[in-house]
């Protein structure tokens, strides 16, 4: 299992002028060890940090932290520079020991349920599978009728589009489709969907991604709150 956790995080820059976006805490832990926690509690034991920017700091972090028992992390530098695929492309060697392996990124937690993802996965025959999502919307909606008339206000509703969310399976022959320079987004995903080889799990609970300060403080406020809804495992 893959966690992409090289990049700059320069949207964040609050935080990552100093530390990767990765070790960006949420309630007092990096949001990559609520990650792993996420997958680590489907049954999950073996991970690969494709790491980057100041990698150096994120195998600090998984060295010496207590994980729980079975999980087995590993770092592997994929470079400061490379892009989502290129880092994929850098770990092949560590992901080709199966039919499949699973990919996601650092900065993303949901309750997703890995799962009915693997379930899902399996059960088609194309080559990937991509959770999406439905991400509240930044500001509130107001509703007009045919003439203009204001008829109502709603506050951050859903959007009514999918997007990436993450939490990818991928069949193992995937990783001869990658090269260095590739992101992920781009030319392999849109290869796979060419070829209809991508499916999509929709996810319908809470997903948040960390890209700004301000999701970073309302990610703090729900594990605060005591029952931060991507908390799936038992125990804090």
């Amino acid at each position: 299992m893959a966690i992409l956790c090289g990049g700059r995080g320069t949207r964040l820059q609050e935080h990552t002028r100093t530390i990767p976006k990765a070790l960006v805490e949420i309630g007092g832990l990096p949001i990559l060890w609520h990650v792993i926690r996420l997958y680590a509690h489907a049954g999950f034991t073996d991970f690969v940090l494709c790491t980057g920017y100041l990698g150096e700091q994120i195998e600090e972090f998984v060295t010496t932290h207590d994980w729980p028992a079975g999980v087995r992390v590993a770092c592997v530098d994929t470079g400061v520079e490379a892009p989502t695929g290129g880092r994929l492309h850098a770990a092949a060697a560590h992901l080709n020991g199966g039919p499949t392996f699973c990919a996601t990124y650092a900065d993303g937690v949901a309750d997703v349920d890995l799962r009915a993802l693997l379930a899902f996965h399996d059960a088609h025959d194309g080559a990937a599978t991509m959770t999406v999502v439905r991400p509240e919307l930044q500001f509130g909606v107001t509703e007009l009728d045919g003439d203009a008339r204001v008829t109502g206000f709603r506050e951050k509703p859903r959007s009514e589009h999918w997007i990436n969310g993450g939490f990818f399976v991928f069949d193992t022959p995937v990783l001869e489709r990658l090269e260095p320079g590739h992101v992920l987004e781009r030319e392999p995903l849109e290869r796979l969907s060419a070829d209809g080889q991508l499916r999509a799990f929709r996810h319908d609970g809470f997903w948040d991604c960390m890209d700004t300060y301000k999701d970073a403080v309302l990610l703090n406020d729900l594990w605060l709150s005591g029952a931060p809804p991507w908390r799936t495992w038992t125990t804090p």
